[in-house]
């Protein structure tokens, strides 16, 4: 069992926790990483891009000119792929790009990225943040007593003056255990824990 070390917002170890192995020290395979990331990506992707097919058009009804004679290549549409103003052939339309991915998929993966940001000693738990005021300065003077750079901070979602503090920090995004995702964690090299956040994090993997 892998056993951190618990800080203060001044980064004073204040004790320790022991992290559950089934967890926290998963094999980390990139393979299923790679899948649950381009799931959610996917997922992302709004799909809205729409061309004009030759159906959709209007006009096209009266031939530009006559067959022969003219001395002009054939038509017999003005809204025809060829033309410019024309109708697209094959571009793309409205679709969704999301996949599924099992739900077991998806709770390994976390475990996987969870695993992944400890050995790398980017897992950092803290007692709790406590600010005076809802000030982004208040935020920023944690963040660099604690000698943080891009973050993901996970917390109970109960403090609402560290929420408002935090969110207009660049590089620093915040989160709940329930939205605890792949991407994230992998997309933020550090990544910050409240003590009490973890507990729900924890249940959460561990149902």
């Amino acid at each position: 069992m892998a056993e951190v070390s618990v800080y203060d917002q001044e980064k004073r170890q204040t004790g320790s926790v022991t992290l559950a192995p089934e967890i926290f020290e998963v094999p980390v395979r990139p393979e299923i990483l790679n899948l649950v990331v381009r799931a959610a990506r996917a997922e992302w992707r709004a799909g809205t891009h729409s061309t004009l097919t030759r159906s959709r058009m209007k006009g096209g009804g009266a031939k530009p000119w006559r067959q022969k004679g003219t001395g002009r290549a054939r038509s017999g549409s003005g809204i025809s792929p060829v033309w410019r103003g024309g109708a697209v052939v094959f571009g793309p339309q409205p679709r969704d790009y999301s996949f599924k991915v099992n739900k077991k998929i998806r709770r390994l993966a976390l475990k996987m990225a969870l695993s992944a940001r400890l050995a790398a000693g980017g897992l950092l738990v803290l007692k709790e943040i406590v600010l005076p005021e809802a000030r982004t300065r208040h935020a920023a003077r944690v963040r660099e007593a604690l000698g943080l750079g891009k973050t993901l901070l996970v917390t109970s979602g109960e403090d609402e003056a560290l929420t408002r503090s935090a969110r207009n920090l660049p590089g620093f995004r915040l989160c709940t255990p329930d939205q605890l995702n792949v991407y994230e964690v992998l997309n933020h090299p550090h990544l910050v824990v409240l003590e009490d956040a973890l507990e729900r994090v924890v249940a959460r993997l561990s149902a």
